[in-house]
């Protein structure tokens, strides 16, 4: 069985899905690349993506019919131990995480999509939930990153209904802000983490954190916690370097610290 593999180009790290369902070997391989990529500090840009003509279409139905045969209480242990550390991971990784949807896009693979910070989706795909049409409800995140980006109307609507959607309507929706065609969802998605790779990573890593607690947190707080983010971003060499560079009219060189 094909394994989760991982290519580095500079700064970038694209992390690529080895085929549409997710099985333990597939789960297993995701959270052990994810995690490396999260650890190295040569890595400063991430992009997810799959294979042929599907980025991710959820759990492999197949091998979970077996594990519920085997001993049903334990079936879903998958979602502690897989599913929500990678969508944990995509989120909160101190470095911007680029989600390349080179194609079918639903259930879990929805969810990891949208915990990446950047969507780029190829034209023609398909995307849905899925989960009520096999008598589940969401994982993945999906309860949160739908609701934040469309509402709880929409939110609701898409999960308690399995319709599929269009990645056309996806960006209309504001679920993804990138729409190409299927031949350069991985070159777009590539250069856009380049771009992210060369910037002030440390500053994209408090960005991320601000907005993940945003929505929890009373405007105080919120003050607050942007008040201590500037204080730290504030020592870092990126913006030491970055205000000289604007004084002497030149473009700044970020390292990532």
């Amino acid at each position: 069985m094909a394994d989760v593999t991982t290519e580095r180009d500079g700064a970038v790290a694209t992390v690529t899905l080895p085929g549409p369902a997710l099985s333990l070997v597939t789960k297993q391989g995701l959270l052990r690349d994810l995690h490396a990529a999260a650890a190295d500090e040569q890595v400063r840009a991430v992009v997810l993506t799959g294979t042929g003509k599907a980025f991710c279409v959820g759990q492999d139905l197949a091998e979970h019919a077996a594990a519920l045969a085997a001993d049903a209480p334990s079936a879903m242990n998958t979602v502690d131990e897989h599913y929500n550390p990678i969508a944990t991971l995509l989120a909160t990784m101190p470095k911007p995480v680029v989600a390349a949807v080179n194609g079918t896009c639903v259930g879990a693979g929805l969810g990891f999509a949208l915990a990446c910070d950047l969507v780029v989706m190829a034209a023609g795909a398909t995307l849905g939930t899925a989960f009520t049409g096999i008598g589940l409800t969401c994982d993945s995140g999906l309860s949160v990153t739908l609701a934040r980006s469309l509402g709880a109307s929409r939110a609701r609507a898409l999960l308690l209904r399995p319709a599929t959607f269009t990645a056309e309507e996806a960006v209309s929706w504001g679920l993804a802000a990138d729409l190409v065609p299927a031949a350069e969802v991985r070159a777009t998605a590539a250069a856009l983490a380049a771009r992210l790779a060369a910037g002030p990573t440390a500053a994209f890593a408090e960005t991320k954190r601000l907005l993940a607690d945003a929505p929890s947190r009373p405007l105080a707080l919120s003050l607050a916690a942007e008040a201590a983010a500037q204080r730290r971003l504030s020592l870092t060499v990126d913006h030491a370097g970055a205000v000289r560079a604007f004084l002497a009219k030149e473009k700044p060189t970020f390292q990532g610290a």
